[in-house]
């Protein structure tokens, strides 16, 4: 099931020969996580990038007060890491942790710098898919910048409803910028 929703993923972005779906599969591990288990703590070298196959998991950065900064979520289809630190082969400056049971594929640095050298297309996939990270966290920082909280309440109900059924209140609220009385007082 994991490796065909990946082979699947992979289509949506351009054409894929069985052999070389079968070449790109080889270079993935599929790991079972529980619920609250760190993936990536913060401070650790990551060495790893995760495709979400089930569940949910939050990217958060914790400042040195100990309050938490959820970066973002990321469930089935999505993929996720510390990127900085995953590219650039240092420590993590944030934590992924699983907020539900989560199974993932994960791809190493080595195997992801494989496939893209040595998979026709993989490259091409790749970037794709960091273009829409880096266009989505630039929305995302806009958003944070320009809207109020409760304009960010809304977008996010309008697009991503289902996030709200899977995340608290006190997570949604670290999302959003936050505190919890005020997301309270925004769901009235």
């Amino acid at each position: 099931m994991s490796y065909s929703f990946l082979r699947q993923h992979l289509s949506e972005y351009g054409s894929f020969s069985d052999e070389a779906s079968e070449v790109v599969q080889a270079h993935f591990t599929e790991r079972q996580y529980r619920r609250r288990e760190i993936m990536i703590r913060q401070g650790e070298r990551v060495t790893t990038c995760y495709f979400i196959v089930s569940g949910l998991v939050k990217l958060v950065y914790t400042d040195d007060s100990g309050k938490d900064h959820i970066v973002s979520f990321a469930r089935e289809g999505w993929w996720e890491s510390d990127f900085a630190a995953f590219f650039g082969h240092t420590g993590a400056s944030m934590s992924l942790i699983t907020l539900e049971p989560t199974k993932a594929l994960t791809l190493s640095n080595t195997s992801y710098r494989t496939l893209c050298h040595e998979v026709p297309g993989f490259g091409q996939f790749a970037l794709e898919k960091a273009h829409r990270g880096f266009i989505g966290a630039q929305q995302r920082i806009l958003s944070l910048l320009t809207t109020s909280a409760k304009e960010r309440y809304q977008r996010l109900i309008q697009n991503d409803p289902q996030l709200l059924q899977r995340v608290s209140k006190t997570q949604l609220a670290a999302y959003l910028g936050v505190s919890r009385e005020t997301l309270s007082r925004l769901q009235l």
